[in-house]
């Protein structure tokens, strides 16, 4: 069975109680490093029990450790020896025998034990877990507690054959970690109702299309292409689906490999690169000396918004020959990027501030190109604070790189969401109809419109949603005879009780002749008030 929402909870809530003084924004390097070593051992153990059948991987490995090891490593493209699984790191716990030296060998023996074609997909992807650092303890026996700990909490969230029970609550937690990481925790997550979305419009009519190539060049911790691929009906398939992703940031980039591997993708169909995607074009390659860049089915980003970046020397680009995107915002940079790596009839997605959409100079010249081009399918806008840790409002722009006709729809879905804490969310059915509206491709009263090019032009391109979608909403009718009934009534009922209460001030007495003067004052000023009235 997969989690519940509550198991989640406890889980989320005893990690905080175990974490010590390590901030979120590193603390998730260590407890998923933890994770991510439970998944590769039992799956490790599952494939030795298929294999092995009563033979214990610990005889099969003094008998000829080296054939051992090319024996593992021709299946998983890894190696665990005997004794540094996860399941011996909790029997030394309940022998009494654990120490975490038994964590930092495992993983120095893992590391040379990868296979050479694996090394891309598990090569330092431990890196990150500083067993050392004081920030897990002062001394060895308290950085071993809280090692124990971890060991203990992930030893009872149990694999389930028929469910991602891993790959669940590494998404779960990747949001929470995102959601109290601070302000640029979110580099790393994209809410899966934003990827739902793109994912749902990207595999479109494509569903059964194998093989299939997807690619997020800023890809964080991959979300996005899991979700885009979880819409194919050959996801689970070895060889139907390729996921290719770049990511600057290393700690991040390990994230996305243990994520997509979590999920179930295997080594050999991921494709992820560590680099810094503007001044590292990649994948590319060369074909009898000329430079043959890799195209893609479908390209899906959520690139860091109005990101400074190093344009200079950039018009022999072949990526940036539409235009070259200003040093200070290089959100068409993000976006001409995935649009070159796209294939003929490939799609893509991309997140974007509005900024792009009416901005002058130089994006102006890119949007107009891109227009002239028909490259730009529709822009949906998204409602604001629906990211983490950012109130800024977005959209999700579609693009094809050949296409004939050159209307664009409009959608503006800002206003329809569910208030949630300090942040937006997009319900279900808000998601439904953003993409029913895509696909239908018609006017929709103060929600869509297809506007035509020369509308467009006459905007001067510029593509500001509310120029097409008007979601103004009159004021209701006035009307006056009513109003003015209510008014009579009131002052009916004003005078009714006016009276009543003079009434009952005629009715009051005095004992003294002070009080009595002062009462009578009282009854002046109230009938007064009453004639006034």
């Amino acid at each position: 069975m997969a989690l519940t929402s509550e198991r989640k909870a406890l889980i989320w809530k005893t990690l905080n109680e175990t974490r010590g003084k390590i901030e979120p924004a590193e603390y998730k390097n260590y407890i998923f490093g933890v994770m991510f070593y439970k998944f590769l051992s039992e799956k490790a153990q599952e494939w030795l029990k298929t294999v092995l059948r009563d033979e214990k991987w610990e005889n099969i490995w003094n008998q000829n450790s080296k054939r051992a090891a090319e024996f593992m490593q021709k299946k998983l493209g890894y190696v665990i020896r005997p004794g540094d699984m996860f399941s011996d790191w909790k029997e030394a716990i309940n022998k009494d025998k654990f120490n975490i030296l038994l964590v930092s060998e495992a993983l120095t023996h893992f590391e040379q034990g990868i296979r050479e074609d694996a090394r891309t997909n598990f090569n330092g992807i431990f890196a990150d877990m500083d067993l050392t650092s004081n920030r897990l303890g002062n001394n060895t026996q308290t950085r071993t507690a809280t090692m124990m700990d971890w060991i203990n909490l992930m030893d009872k969230i149990e694999l389930d054959e028929d469910s991602d029970v891993l790959g669940d609550l590494y998404e779960y937690l990747i949001g929470k970690f995102a959601a109290n990481s601070g302000a640029k925790a979110g580099e790393f997550y994209t809410p899966h109702q934003v990827s739902d979305i793109m994912a749902r419009i990207l595999t479109h009519g494509k569903e059964e299309n194998t093989p299939y190539s997807l690619y997020d060049p800023t890809m964080g911790s991959g979300s996005l292409m899991l979700t885009t691929a979880s819409y194919m009906k050959n996801a689970g398939v070895r060889g139907s689906i390729k996921y290719y992703g770049q990511e600057w940031i290393t700690t991040t980039f390990n994230l996305a490999r243990m994520n997509l591997m979590m999920h179930g993708v295997e080594y050999n169909d991921i494709l992820l690169h560590n680099a810094d995607t503007l001044n590292n074009d990649w994948p590319d390659g060369l074909v009898d000396g000329v430079d043959s860049p890799r195209m893609f089915d479908a390209v899906m980003s959520n690139p860091p918004y109005s990101q400074k970046w190093d344009n200079t020397s950039r018009e022999d680009d072949p990526r940036f020959k539409v235009g070259v995107a200003p040093k200070t915002k290089a959100d068409y940079a993000f976006l001409l990027h995935g649009l070159y790596h796209l294939k003929q009839d490939g799609r893509m997605a991309i997140v974007m501030p509005h900024g792009v959409l009416f901005r002058g100079g130089a994006e102006e010249k890119i949007r107009k190109q891109l227009l002239l081009s028909h490259n730009i399918v529709s822009i949906i806008g998204l409602p604001a604070k629906i990211f983490t840790n950012t109130a800024i409002p977005t959209i999700i722009m579609i693009l094809e790189k050949n296409r004939k006709n050159d209307d664009v729809l409009f959608i503006d879905a800002s206003r329809e969401f569910e208030k949630e804490k300090k942040n937006n969310k997009l319900r279900e059915d808000n998601i439904t109809k953003i993409v029913k509206t895509y696909l239908d491709r018609k006017n929709v009263d103060r929600y869509a419109h297809v506007a035509t090019l020369d509308e467009i032009t006459g905007n001067d391109y510029n593509l500001n949603i509310p120029r097409y979608v008007d979601t103004f909403e009159p004021e209701p009718e006035i009307n006056l005879v009513e109003v003015a009934t209510e008014l009579k009534n009131v002052d009916q009922q004003i005078e009714k009780n006016m009276s009543g209460m003079l009434e009952m001030i005629d009715e009051l007495t005095s004992t003294d002749d002070e009080s009595s003067k002062r009462l009578d004052q009282f009854r002046k000023i109230v009938k007064e008030l009453g004639k006034n009235e």
